[in-house]
């Protein structure tokens, strides 16, 4: 049986107590909302933080701001909250989908919107037993100086393998920040950055304090996720659409993002831009499609085969565009 490393637990009161525990501790110290991630991670020896700042008591992020411009999310909000809130469902389908996706219901209820925004990077060669990766000879990621997905490769190859940032990405949210230099906002298409091990564009000590989404009305949105188990698995391919259609049906605006496919989400501009100025149909759909599937290079690093995982991005590109608009 795995266990817990020993730690030190803190429960701050407020955000300004929970940032100045971290700038304290610095990097030896982590915060923990849910857990759901990050103690299993802590099993494993993945990380080993001495010190965990727990985020339960901050009421600030549990809390859900909806007016005429859009709504603000408490990242501790819990996932299940975010896929069952009728305004959610009704504004922002593809988050709630999304979060309704995440692993199991026992896990949803435990883990939290900001948890899922700010997951670790995945890889089978990272998400291993400390001794499993101490007899291969640990990875570049942890402990190794070597990438086993690509040996020659100079960064750390593991996937982004959350189900709500696609979407983030896809409806242009915005993600507030509080750390020691105080608060400061950043787009979710540059809060993710493409390298597995320094996969997120935030300081040590800064916390995800809410996600502010802009309005939609009058978008048609989706969300597809390929795994293994419904039940349970993580993503090893997913797709976030966001359209806008005028009254003739001419699109105005698209945005196609993908997940899984690399160490962040990946804008499709290319299949982006084949559908603005035009009615999408079957054939410009499956264009599109293709187009986007471009940027799924998948690596010897998750479930399914690569030919297989390949051959499915291109197909749920199109379902996910035919989900959104009803077809």
């Amino acid at each position: 049986m795995l266990r817990l490393p020993p730690f030190e637990y803190y429960t701050p009161q407020n955000i300004t107590e929970a940032v100045s525990l971290k700038a304290r501790f610095g990097e030896d110290a982590m915060y923990s909302a849910g857990g759901t991630d990050l103690y299993p991670n802590m099993k494993r020896k993945q990380c080993t933080p001495n010190t965990l700042i727990g985020l339960n008591e901050l009421k600030e992020l549990s809390l859900i701001n909806i007016d005429d411009d859009g709504i603000s999310l408490g990242s501790g909000i819990s996932l299940n909250e975010v896929a069952n809130h009728p305004e959610i469902q009704k504004l922002y389908p593809a988050l709630s989908k999304a979060a309704s996706l995440v692993s199991a219901p026992q896990l949803r209820n435990m883990g939290t919107i900001g948890g899922n925004l700010c997951l670790d990077t995945r890889c089978t060669y990272y998400n291993q037993t400390y001794p499993w990766r101490k007899a291969l000879g640990f990875c570049l990621k942890k402990d190794g100086d070597i990438c086993w997905v690509a040996r020659s490769s100079p960064v750390c190859l593991a996937i982004s393998s959350s189900d709500c940032a696609p979407v983030a990405v896809a409806l242009n949210a915005e993600f507030h920040l509080t750390g020691e230099n105080g608060q400061r906002i950043t787009a979710a298409e540059e809060f993710y950055l493409n390298d597995g091990i320094s996969f997120l564009n935030k300081t040590h000590d800064e916390l995800l304090v809410s996600i502010r989404i802009p309005s939609h009305e009058g978008w048609l949105m989706g969300y597809k996720k390929l795994r293994r188990r419904d039940s349970i698995d993580f993503p090893v391919l997913s797709v976030a659409t966001a359209l806008h259609l005028d009254k003739a049906g001419v699109c105005k605006n698209a945005r196609i993002v993908l997940g899984a496919v690399a160490s962040c989400p990946q804008r499709a501009l290319q299949a982006e831009t084949l559908l603005k100025g035009e009615k999408p149909n079957a054939e410009l759909i499956e264009t599109s499609a293709i187009a986007a599937a471009k940027l799924a290079k998948p690596m010897d690093n998750t479930d399914m085969t690569l030919g297989y995982r390949k051959k499915m991005a291109a197909n749920f590109v199109k379902e996910a565009i035919n989900e959104a608009l009803g077809q």
